[in-house]
Parts: structure tokens; C-alpha cells; sequence
């Protein structure tokens, strides 16, 4: 069964800062709850491979993505590795003016077996949905 997640928010800061953000795979730990590691493996200017460790309570998952990258507008991550059938994700970044942007998460991800699903299931799915309000929150705490 396919999960799709979709979000949006409206920010007070320009398009590149928030794609900045996103991309910023190391500091994930940092702020993201569920994040209790992040390494990127290999990375040049138009892709990258990033692993992310997804943990609560004593339950963890490792998952890597390939993401292409198109600065300041556009990151599309696909699975490469993980415990997932699928995972497919895209951030947009829509500059609104020079000083706001509108950021977009549209998430599709199938899980691997019901096992999966049932362990990981709700981390994940609490992960996914607050993802956009946990990167509004990081650029409030950065740029003000």
C-alpha cells in the first residue's frame, strides 16, 4: 500500500536559504527528532547520496537516497537502500519575490513487508507529516 504525504508552507525568506536548508543532510540530527544520524556519502553540485537513520524509542531504520539536486529550486530523492519498496520524494522551492518563498514536500513511499510497516510505520509516517513544519521551524531559528 502506497503512503503520499504532501505539504506546503509559505515563508518570509528567500527560495535558495530554504533549499539551502533542506539539503543540508549533516545537521539533520540537529533538529529533527526522528533523525538520530545523517551522512552524506558522495555529493557534487547537481546530486547526492545520503544515508539517514530514523529512530524512536528503541526503534531504528538506515535508508539511502540518491537526490538529484537543481539549486535553489527543486531536490528529488529516490531510494536507494532501506526498508522500503519505494521511496520517492520532491522538494520544491518557489521563490515569491526576492524575500519569500512557498516550499513544497510531495512523499511517496511503500513499505518493505507488513513487519516493516507495523515497527516502522508510525515513526515514519509522524516523520514525514512534520518534516515541512520542522524546516519552517530551523529557518525561523536561523534567519529570524
Amino acid at each position: 500500500m502506497t503512503t503520499r504525504i504532501q505539504r506546503s508552507a509559505l515563508l518570509p525568506y528567500p527560495a535558495q536559504a530554504l533549499y539551502d536548508l533542506v539539503n543540508d543532510v549533516a545537521s539533520y540530527p540537529q533538529f529533527l527528532p526522528w533523525c538520530s544520524a545523517s551522512e552524506i556519502l558522495e555529493a557534487s553540485e547537481t546530486h547526492m547520496l545520503a544515508s539517514l537513520e530514523v529512530a524512536r524509542g528503541g526503534i531504528g531504520q538506515r535508508f539511502v537516497t540518491r537526490n538529484v539536486l537543481l539549486p535553489g529550486q527543486r531536490i528529488e530523492m529516490n531510494l536507494q537502500e532501506g526498508p522500503f519498496t519505494s521511496l520517492n520524494g520532491i522538494w520544491e522551492f518557489k521563490a515569491l519575490g526576492d524575500k519569500a518563498c512557498k516550499i513544497s514536500l510531495d512523499l511517496t513511499f511503500d513499505y518493505a513487508g507488513p513487519l516493516v510497516r507495523a515497527t516502522l510505520g508510525p515513526l515514519f509516517n509522524q516523520a514525514a507529516n512534520t518534516m515541512v513544519d520542522a524546516f519552517c521551524q530551523r529557518a525561523k531559528q536561523l534567519y529570524g
